[in-house]
């Protein structure tokens, strides 16, 4: 579709769709001033908001130089879903040293606010810097970009503390597992599912080329797990059951170095925005942590109403226990998770998520 044809669908759609932050932030006047080279990649960002307009974000970045390159565009588009000011930057910063409020000797341990071990995941998006984002990688580029993490894999596999295996969904790749094996794995809630049958990933471009270039490895006892080719390059998870938030928050910290540590592994990152990934919505750092826990008093009717009028002035989001859009436990199990990603720290979101889930433990027992 001709550049004007679309900022014309742009001008329509903007008024009937006012919470698609990406087409509200579109300036027809600021894209005027971009090159033709610009302004092509510009638009393959808002492709996704405009084949699917009742998106939230609606855009996504494509190469890694997206938000630094389209400042005016992007800058709008961060402060309206962040709630920070277009001006705003971000820090990155892993040490609890100076975050305030926490237990002496910053040891987060549930127990300590009588809680039994729960089920704790902390997840972080990343992108290698040499390569265009997933929206704008061709079949090559997702191959390679998996050969290439097949040094670091190696280097985890070889390690006790982490061992595991590499499954590829690459046809004739080495490590290729069968349908019935990926099956499995999505069964386990350990791989991703299929995004060829994702309306905005595949209008974005994430979604192509399906299934090359994807796959994921698992450690030994399943507690680490790192997606390659999917919304981003790497999704970065550890998951544990346990009572001491610190201690999955810090093996994924050794893994990350582990990762980065490779030659010719570089992360991209923004030196004002931080790690960049592909959706605005993860970017700075990339991190989601969260735990599941038991609220039967405040989810007694049934729904997950109460706890999200008690966390969300927590900075808290709640979710179903199998995430985003699906429903609380049988046994009151909901997923609890801090729902800053930009402009707050690695360590103030982990903190976040022990204060919060304090919080809600006193308002669970109070019901009581």
């Amino acid at each position: 579709m001709p550049f004007d044809d679309k900022i014309e669908l742009i001008a329509k759609l903007k008024p009937e769709n006012p919470a698609n932050i990406a087409l509200q932030s579109f300036d027809p006047v600021y894209f005027e001033t971009l090159d033709a080279g610009s302004q092509n990649r510009l638009m393959a960002c808002l492709n996704s908001g405009i084949e699917n307009p009742t998106s939230e974000m609606g855009c996504y970045a494509c190469q890694p130089s997206d938000y630094d390159d389209f400042r005016p565009f992007f800058a709008k588009a961060l402060a309206a879903y962040h709630k920070v000011s277009e001006d705003a930057q971000h820090k990155n910063n892993w040490s609890l040293e100076r975050v305030e409020d926490l237990p002496e000797g910053g040891v987060l341990d549930l127990a300590a606010i009588g809680l039994p071990a729960l089920s704790m995941r902390v997840r972080v998006g990343r992108n290698l810097a040499e390569f265009p984002l997933p929206g704008s990688m061709t079949r090559n580029d997702r191959v390679l970009l998996e050969t290439r993490m097949m040094g670091a894999f190696g280097k985890l596999i070889a390690d006790p503390d982490y061992g595991g295996a590499y499954h590829s969904l690459t046809p004739g790749s080495p490590n290729e597992i069968d349908a019935a094996a990926y099956q499995k794995l999505v069964d386990d809630h350990i791989m991703f599912k299929d995004m060829s049958n994702d309306t905005y990933l595949t209008a974005a471009g994430i979604a192509s080329d399906w299934p090359y270039g994807r796959g994921c490895y698992v450690s030994a006892d399943r507690g680490f797990i790192i997606w390659v080719g999917e919304e981003d390059h790497l999704r970065i998870m550890c998951m544990e059951r346990g009572t001491i938030l610190n201690r999955v928050f810090d093996r994924l910290k050794v893994a990350l170095d582990v990762v980065a540590g490779i030659e010719g592994l570089e992360f991209a990152m923004s030196g004002d925005y931080g790690v960049v990934t592909s959706c605005p919505t993860n970017l700075g750092t990339g991190m989601r942590a969260s735990v599941h826990i038991q609220l039967p008093n405040l989810t007694s009717d049934g729904t997950d109403k109460r706890a999200k009028q008690i966390a969300k002035p927590l900075g808290l989001s709640v979710r179903g226990a199998g995430g985003e859009h699906t429903p609380i436990g049988a046994d009151g199990t909901v997923d609890i998770s801090p729902s800053a990603r930009f402009c707050i720290t690695e360590a103030e979101i982990i903190a976040a998520l022990y204060k919060g889930i304090s919080l809600l433990k006193k308002e669970e027992d109070s019901i009581a």
